[in-house]
């Protein structure tokens, strides 16, 4: 017990130092979160209420107008428009995920495997492509998928697409923008998973004859679902809100929810509605961050995973 005037001891100095460094390391991240972060959202979520007014500027008095219009309902009745670009985000976002961690699981454990001195080579080549502004790289599978190009004049010999239609724009472009655009972040959380990769119970299990599908589910996949969780929620999340790929690889053909927020405050002038938009990307946000976890930890055997 302290008494006023005592003399403050060295394990209460060093308390206060801890304190003071603690508070002088957090303070800046903290107030970057909540400026960049907490005001935006929280202004979101106030315009979200409000009445659209002229020039689709948000005004007085609060309703429930825009999120009303997000579900379809207008003034001419229901339609479906709005909700089939949400099942578009949806599925495009689960396909192209799917696609990704196929394609990532065998590029991650084929890097490890290869000698070290290798492995900072293999690794920079997969990411280097993200480096490039994603505008460019999207005009650059513009003119690998348009009318007369190889890529397309083999999908018409083989009867995918009808003659000079080319395979862009479509929602073929687009699933494989994704694809090409998130697989860097798939393939790196899987890169560090694989190098702590326990190959003694690989090999117990090739031991016990399992089938190389089941020593991968029983072995391989357990320890690797830490990696796999991680870059799911980079593909997922990202993807579920896509602008750019979209934008110009869809052509109008695969607009997604990035590009209906970014139409409301933009080309169709309505605030509310856009803002009703990005707090239904949140929600949809926070429910794919939980369902994750829940997942994990029911693969993980009761173990929580982090995330």
């Amino acid at each position: 017990m302290s008494y006023p005037g005592a003399v403050p001891t060295a394990r209460s100095r060093a308390m206060v130092r801890e304190t003071r460094h603690l508070l002088f390391t957090v303070t800046p991240g903290a107030l970057w979160i909540f400026i960049f972060l907490v005001l935006p959202s929280a202004y979101l979520m106030g315009v979200a209420f409000m009445t659209n007014g002229p020039y689709g500027l948000p005004q007085m008095p609060l309703s429930l107008d825009s999120f009303e219009r997000l579900a379809g309902v207008g003034f001419l009745g229901w339609s479906p428009g709005n909700l089939y670009t949400l099942l578009r985000s949806l599925w495009q976002t689960l396909v192209s995920t799917l696609l990704v961690v196929i394609i990532a699981y065998p590029v991650a454990y084929y890097i490890t495997t290869c000698r070290e001195k290798w492995r900072p080579i293999l690794l920079l080549l997969v990411v280097v492509p993200s480096w490039t502004n994603q505008v460019i790289r999207a005009f650059g599978w513009m003119n690998l998928l348009a009318p007369g190009t190889p890529l397309s004049s083999l999908a018409e010999s083989l009867g995918l697409v009808a003659p000079n239609m080319g395979l862009y724009p479509s929602n073929f472009a687009v699933t494989l923008g994704l694809i090409y655009n998130f697989l860097p972040f798939m393939v790196l959380p899987l890169y560090a998973a694989f190098e702590k990769l326990d190959t003694a119970q690989v090999q117990a299990a090739q031991d016990l004859y399992a089938s190389p599908v089941r020593a991968f589910w029983h072995a391989v996949f357990p320890q690797t679902l830490p990696g796999l969780l991680a870059g799911t929620v980079l593909v997922a999340i990202p993807a579920f809100g896509m602008y750019v790929i979209p934008e110009l690889l869809g052509g109008g053909k695969g607009m997604m929810l990035g590009n209906l927020v970014a139409n409301q405050f933009a080309g169709s002038s309505n605030w509310p509605l856009g803002a009703a938009g990005a707090i239904l990307m949140l929600i949809a946000t926070f429910i794919g961050l939980f369902a994750m976890r829940r997942i994990g930890k029911r693969l993980g055997g009761g173990e929580e995973v982090v995330i």
